[in-house]
C-alpha cells in the first residue's frame, strides 16, 4: 500500500449485542474510507452514527466482526503503525489524581521521550493549550473543558505523523474552539494528517480539506469541501426587513420559502430558483424597509441534510 495513504478502511462491519436478550444494533455496515497523507479530514455525522466505533477499531479499542483498516501504511493492529499515531478520545478519562504536568510527562516516558526533551516540551504544551505550566491540582478538580485540553496536549507530545481525534471540541467554549481550529490548520500546514470525527458540521467546514459523511453506519459521500459542495448547486436569496411588520403582509410572505425573527428585524429565504426582484418590489410598495438582500451559498450542514434525506 501507498504510504501517500495514511487511513484505509475495507468493508468494516460491526454489530453490538445489547441487553439481556442481546438485541443486535448495527453500528457499521461495510465502511469503506481512504484517507490522503497530508490532510485535514473530517470524519462528519450526527452522534449514534459510527464515527466513534470506527474510530476505536482503528486504534484497537475494539474488535471489528469483519473487514480491514490500515495506518500509514501498515494493518492498524500493528505496533509499529500505531507508534506513529496521536489519539484524542470522545471523551477524555486520565488519571485524575494526577496533575496535568505528572500526567503529561507519564505519557511521554511511555512514548521513548527523554527526560530532558520532557523537561522543556510539558510546560511549553501546557501554556500553549490555556493551562498554567505551574497547576497544582489533580486533575479530578478539572472541569470538561480543561480535561480536553490535557488530552489535546497529550496529543501533541509526541510529535506524531497522524492524529485521531474524536470530537476534539467537545467541552471547550467558543475560545477554545478558535483556537482548536487554529491548530488543526497549523498542523494540517506542517505536513501532518489529521484525521478528526465531528457533529458539528459548520465547524468543520472550517478547517477540514477533505470530507466524508457517515450516516448510519453507512459512508454516504466523500470529497474534496470544493466537491462536495459543487455538487450541491442550490443556494437561496435572503431578503432581510426592518422590523417585523412584514409578517402581517400574507402576500409578501408567501413569495418566500422561510420566514424567520432575526435580531429583532425579519428574514424572507426564498427558494433555490426565485430571483428576489418580486420581493424587493413588494416590500417597497407596502412601504417597508428594506435591510439587505444577500446570496446564501449551501453549506456543509446543507449538503449533508440534502444527502441523508435523499437515503430516506
Amino acid at each position: 500500500m501507498s504510504e501517500a495513504i495514511a487511513i484505509r478502511i475495507r468493508d468494516l462491519h460491526k454489530t453490538f449485542h445489547l441487553g439481556l436478550r442481546r438485541k443486535k444494533v448495527p453500528a457499521l455496515l461495510g465502511l469503506d474510507l481512504d484517507v490522503r497523507a497530508g490532510q485535514v479530514f473530517g470524519f462528519l455525522g450526527p452522534n449514534g452514527a459510527g464515527k466513534t466505533t470506527a474510530i476505536k477499531i482503528l486504534i484497537g479499542l475494539l474488535r471489528a466482526d469483519r473487514g480491514e483498516t490500515f495506518l500509514l501504511g501498515r494493518p492498524s493492529a500493528h505496533c509499529r503503525a500505531r507508534a506513529r499515531v496521536a489519539y484524542l478520545p470522545e471523551l477524555p478519562d486520565f488519571y485524575d489524581y494526577l496533575r496535568p504536568g505528572e500526567f503529561l510527562a507519564h505519557c511521554g516516558r511511555l512514548s521513548g521521550l527523554d527526560r530532558d526533551t520532557l523537561r522543556a516540551r510539558v510546560p511549553a504544551l501546557l501554556e500553549r493549550v490555556g493551562l498554567n505550566p505551574a497547576e497544582r491540582r489533580p486533575m479530578r478538580k478539572f472541569s470538561r473543558g480543561m480535561l480536553q485540553r490535557v488530552g489535546i496536549a497529550q496529543a501533541l507530545l509526541a510529535d506524531p505523523e497522524l492524529y485521531i481525534l474524536d470530537e476534539p471540541m467537545g467541552g471547550l467554549d467558543p475560545i477554545g474552539r478558535r483556537w482548536i481550529k487554529d491548530l488543526l490548520h497549523e498542523l494540517g500546514e506542517r505536513g501532518k494528517t489529521v484525521f478528526f470525527s465531528s457533529h458539528v458540521l459548520a465547524e468543520a467546514e472550517a478547517v477540514c480539506d477533505e470530507a466524508a459523511f457517515l450516516f448510519r453506519g453507512r459512508l454516504i459521500a466523500q470529497g474534496s469541501l470544493h466537491e462536495l459542495l459543487g455538487h450541491e448547486q442550490q443556494q437561496a436569496w435572503e431578503v432581510l426587513v426592518e422590523g417585523e411588520a412584514v409578517r402581517e403582509h400574507e402576500a409578501i410572505c408567501k413569495l418566500a420559502a422561510e420566514v424567520q425573527v432575526a435580531g429583532g428585524d425579519t428574514l424572507l429565504v426564498l427558494d433555490a430558483e426565485a430571483r428576489p426582484e418580486p420581493v424587493v418590489t413588494a416590500l417597497a410598495q407596502a412601504g417597508l424597509r428594506l435591510r439587505s438582500v444577500s446570496l446564501r451559498h449551501a453549506s456543509l450542514e446543507d449538503v449533508f441534510i440534502r444527502r441523508v434525506e435523499r437515503e430516506g
